[in-house]
């Protein structure tokens, strides 16, 4: 049985994106990105929003070998990546240009944590307007937060406004550059 795993940056502040939308100021460094790597691996399915969708499609084509334009862990994320079934949900887009990716118009909790409970690897959901449905719907198992050492002073919250959720702290690690990973499992 799979987990159902809300995985995201944020800058101390708990945003995912500044006031503009910019998120420049959480490119991984290469030791984050190796981590992240290997916090994507035992995931079989990528649940995104359309946003989230638009900005990792890049990996769709992005190449799988280093050489000396790709670095060997943007090569293994898009290895990573492309192994994976993505369920986009949205109501704006047409069609998906992705073997491995299906649409969805609307979001189903229950047939979320069917597909969840179903599942031999984990399900990720991206992204946090989704990720919000999921975590009101009481069906979030685990949350992966990198926090980054900047203040953005405003933008989209990794937590949703007026939603309380219990958490127990299970995992963490700093790294060099002042990124800090804190592992929860959802309190139910």
């Amino acid at each position: 049985m799979g987990r159902l795993v809300y995985s995201g940056i944020a800058s101390l502040d708990g945003c995912t994106v500044d006031a503009d939308g910019r998120f420049d100021w959480a490119a991984p460094d290469a030791e984050v990105h190796a981590f992240v790597n290997d916090l994507e691996r035992p995931v079989g399915t990528y649940l995104y929003g359309r946003r989230m969708w638009e900005v990792l499609r890049y990996w769709e084509t992005a190449p799988t070998t280093a050489d000396a334009d790709t670095h060997e862990v943007a090569a293994d994320y898009a290895r990573i990546w492309q192994a994976a079934d993505k369920v986009v949900h949205s109501t704006t887009l047409g069609e998906l240009d992705s073997p491995r990716a299906r649409l969805e118009t609307s979001f189903d909790p229950v047939a979320v944590r069917a597909m969840v409970d179903a599942s031999e690897r984990d399900v990720s959901i991206g992204g946090p307007t989704l990720a919000a449905e999921a975590l009101r719907a009481g069906i979030v198992d685990d949350v992966h937060l990198l926090l980054h050492p900047v203040a953005v002073g405003g933008g989209t919250r990794f937590f949703p406004d007026g939603l309380r959720v219990d958490l127990d702290l299970v995992e963490q690690r700093r790294f060099a550059g002042g990124v800090v990973h804190l592992r929860y499992t959802v309190r139910r």
